[in-house]
Parts: structure tokens; C-alpha cells; sequence
């Protein structure tokens, strides 16, 4: 049977009794954890910048709300995607995840999943996110294909860059341009600076994230801006959140967003500083909490957006 797979136990950074360990069949979990549906944070951080330029679509147009439709289509293409990026990923790190504590019990290195499997399930979920993409207008449908090419790359720059985080950004922004694209068909300067805000978040937050993994990293020679930047990873932090916030905020001021949109952004900097202050880089556990931490910042901004469309309709 093609879906046979040995289920030989979570992977050891997934999250302890999910449902994915309680509730599905053996033969599925190994692919749950190929898609990390254990760990949401993941499609959330996709999620965030489609579902902010959503917002400041709604803002620009005077609408009262983002589009549910396409906030609905966001959420399952980043579920979707996420889980075909991780696959992917793991695909091509294979050989880094067996050396690597915490990684190496992932599906693929630990057996449980082989490598015609993966790459199967790939497409089955790039075939979700396909069905997604078409809902679209033309512009964006043609934009959605575009960012392929950085999460196609990305997997790689942690061999040749020390700066894979800043990758990461580019692939997991990208949504900032999409919200926008799908209420307008085309693209302003709003999108465009809040997308390299974003781009700014997540090199801070994987920052974070990858403080877990830098013993490993170094022995087995992956690249990092956690390893760049050392014990300077604090004030690092504080100027990439800083740069993030003032383009976000040069963002909403671009789509003529009001008093709320900006409430948002300033109590969502309050806590990307939480961030920054608390943060022991030699507490893989505390680096993982802040990690997550940053899905509630973008629940911050967005209902900030969502409130300051609102006033401005009614």
C-alpha cells in the first residue's frame, strides 16, 4: 500500500498528545508531521501578512471588512502550503535533519515516511494550494505563482549565506502582497512596504527560533542569523521589530488607515519589545515560547485593521 508508513513516535520538538497522535490513524501521523499540523504556528506566521494586507485592502476601499471569502482562501492556502513547504524542506534536508537533535526524528531521516511518499504528498498538497490560487484574479494568480521562487531557494541559502532568515522572509511575506492583489488586481506602494516589513518580523522571530539549534547548526555547518549575530542577538532583535514596526506603520499611512490600524501596530510593538527583553538565547524552551508568541502578535495587528475599517464604514 503506497500510504504504509511505521510510525515510530513523534518527532521530539512536535507538540506533546495532539490530536495528530490521539486522533489519527498510524499510517496518517507520519505525514501530519511531514506538514507539522502538530504545530500551527507555522501556517499562522503564513497566514499573518495575507490577512494584514487583507486588512489594508478593506481600509483603502472603504470596505467594512476584509473579504471573508479570500480570508477564508488564505487560510487553507496557508495550511496547504506550509505543509508542502515543510515537505519540501525536509526532502532537501534530510542528510542535515539525521545530525541534528532535535530534527532528527522527523519522518523522513527516522524512516517513517520514504522519499517517493514525501514527494507524492507534496503534490497532493501543492495541488490544494493550486485549487486555492485559482479563486483569484488573473494579477493574482500570476503573483501567487511567483512565490515560488523564493521557497524554492530557501532550503539551500542555510549551506551558502549566513543569512537564511532573511530568505525566509521573502517566502513567508509574500502574502503581504497577495491580500492586496486579490481586492485590487494589482499592486500599490502599501503592500510593497509592508511586505519588507515583514520580511524584517520574520528574520527577528526565526532569529529567535533558530537559537535552538545553534550547537548543532555549527557542527554540522548550517548558517544562521542566530549564529551571525551571537551574543548581539538582543539588540539585533530591537532594530529588525523596530524596522518592522515603522514600516508597518509607513504601510497603514499609505492605505490612509486611521487612528485604530496604528492603536494596533503600537501595542503589537509593546510586545515584540516582551520579545526582545525576556529573551535568554541559551533557553531553547523560553526561545520556542517567544517563537509562538508571535502568532498573537499578529492577531494585534490585524484587529486592529479589521476595528479601524470598521470606523472608518460606519
Amino acid at each position: 500500500m503506497f500510504f504504509s508508513t511505521k510510525d515510530t513516535g513523534p518527532v521530539a520538538d512536535a507538540v506533546k498528545r495532539h490530536w495528530v497522535d490521539t486522533h489519527l490513524p498510524a499510517w496518517a501521523r507520519p505525514y501530519a508531521r511531514l506538514a507539522r499540523w502538530e504545530r500551527p504556528i507555522g501556517w499562522w506566521l503564513l497566514l499573518w501578512p495575507c490577512w494584514w494586507s487583507a486588512g489594508l485592502a478593506a481600509i483603502a476601499q472603504e470596505a467594512p471588512w476584509p473579504n471573508p471569502w479570500h480570508l477564508a482562501l488564505f487560510l487553507i492556502g496557508a495550511v496547504a502550503m506550509r505543509g508542502a513547504g515543510c515537505t519540501y524542506n525536509d526532502l532537501v534536508d534530510e542528510d542535515i535533519d539525521a545530525q541534528v537533535e532535535r530534527t532528527r526524528s522527523r519522518p523522513i531521516p527516522a524512516g517513517q515516511v520514504s522519499r517517493l511518499q514525501a514527494k507524492v504528498f507534496l503534490v497532493l498538497q501543492a495541488l490544494v494550494g493550486l485549487v486555492v490560487l485559482v479563486q483569484f484574479n488573473t494579477f493574482a494568480i500570476g503573483l501567487g505563482v511567483a512565490s515560488l521562487l523564493p521557497v524554492a531557494i530557501y532550503p539551500f541559502m542555510k549551506r551558502i549565506t549566513n543569512w537564511p532568515q532573511f530568505f525566509l522572509g521573502l517566502a513567508f511575506s509574500w502574502g503581504a502582497l497577495m491580500g492586496w492583489a486579490a481586492a485590487f488586481g494589482s499592486l500599490s506602494w502599501a503592500p510593497v512596504v509592508l511586505y519588507i516589513g515583514g520580511i524584517s518580523w520574520t528574520i527577528g522571530y526565526d532569529t529567535i527560533y533558530a537559537h535552538q539549534d545553534k550547537e548543532d547548526d555549527a557542527l554540522v555547518g548550517v548558517k544562521s542569523t542566530a549564529r551571525l549575530f551571537g551574543a548581539w542577538t538582543k539588540p539585533a532583535i530591537f532594530l529588525l521589530y523596530a524596522a518592522a514596526t515603522v514600516l508597518f506603520v509607513v504601510a497603514a499611512s499609505l492605505a490612509d488607515a486611521g487612528p485604530a490600524a496604528f492603536a494596533g501596530i503600537v501595542i503589537g510593538a509593546a510586545h515584540l519589545a516582551w520579545q526582545a527583553i525576556i529573551l535568554d538565547i541559551d533557553d531553547p524552551d523560553q526561545c520556542l515560547k517567544l517563537f509562538r508568541s508571535n502568532a498573537t502578535y499578529g492577531w494585534i495587528l490585524f484587529a486592529g485593521f479589521v476595528v479601524d475599517g470598521l470606523i472608518h464604514w460606519l
